[in-house]
């Protein structure tokens, strides 16, 4: 199914605002805890200058209002030369895929409503702040800190709520991440979180271990090959696959680009399929001596 980009022209639009101003939701401003604000803000100082942008989604009333770099091309440059710099500081700006999936879960927020979800990789925090809108138990992870505090700041801003935040590169290490997971999340969202053919293995190990039998994978992506294999791999592990086409409604930040957004909803099998499965591996499979 694809959405054509005269129709999402005249539902979405992209306001930008003076720097610094903040904009919380309506009704949410009274319950925001303003040392708490504050202390998020200084742990996003070193991405300054901010500017505030209006992002209004298809299936909700409010726009949000969300804090992001307000020039991403120096601070890529000046990663580039940061020796302590492991990762370029992409999480900083609002990415296409992130403003589709959030208005996906804005059109269907029941889907979300009391689920334990998760979120890889959630950047500023757009697709974050739809998922709490819609009553989602919601944990977010990331290697970057800042990236955190900047999901955490513009949650806290647009719901009057934060997320349970990890700092994990789930490329490398996925401890906590199981422990989050208890016996499995409902819902795990990802807006372009694969760029390399080596993650795909890594990220289909990850969310074998920690989406629920039943569960579902939410995966928004602008065409990239890894994100192709990915879901044709899933499929063949008997995952359903519904996927959705979207114009993009903003261009992408590093090559200005408008490109086509899938956002491909993965459905695990459930646990009697889970475990016939198991048991047909462990019949062919050889006998231990």
């Amino acid at each position: 199914m694809s959405v054509p980009a005269a129709r999402w022209q005249a539902l979405w639009h992209r306001v930008r605002t003076r720097t610094g101003e903040w904009r919380p939701r309506r009704g949410s401003g009274d319950g925001i805890c303003l040392s708490r604000r504050h202390e998020l803000l200084a742990n996003v100082q070193s991405i300054e200058p901010l500017r505030v942008d209006r992002i209004d989604l298809l299936g909700s009333e409010e726009p949000l209002w969300i804090r992001h770099t307000a020039n991403f091309e120096r601070l890529l440059d000046n990663a580039v030369y940061d020796p302590d710099q492991e990762f370029m500081p992409y999480w900083a700006e609002i990415w296409p895929s992130g403003v589709v999936l959030a208005a996906v879960i804005a059109r269907d927020p029941g889907a979300l409503a009391g689920k334990h979800v998760l979120e890889l990789g959630p950047g500023v925090g757009v697709t974050a702040a739809a998922a709490l809108k819609a009553g989602a138990d919601l944990v977010v992870a990331d290697f970057a800190p800042k990236a955190l505090a900047l999901c955490a700041l513009n949650t806290l801003d647009q719901t009057g709520k934060e997320p349970r935040t990890l700092r994990v590169n789930w490329r490398r290490s996925q401890r906590e991440l199981l422990a989050a997971a208890g016996e499995g999340f409902s819902i795990v969202l990802g807006a372009d979180v694969l760029y390399d053919m080596e993650d795909v293995p890594v990220l289909i190990g990850l969310v074998d271990r920690i989406v629920a039998p039943g569960g579902e994978l939410w995966i928004a992506e602008p065409g990239r090959d890894p994100a192709k294999r990915f879901v044709k791999l899933l499929r063949g592990q008997k995952w359903r696959v519904v996927s959705e086409e979207f114009a993009s409604p903003l261009p992408d930040p590093n090559y200005q680009t408008m490109d086509t957004i899938t956002v491909h909803r993965l459905r695990r099998p459930g646990q009697a399929t889970v475990r016939r499965r198991r048991a047909e591996s462990q019949r062919g499979s050889p006998s231990s001596p």
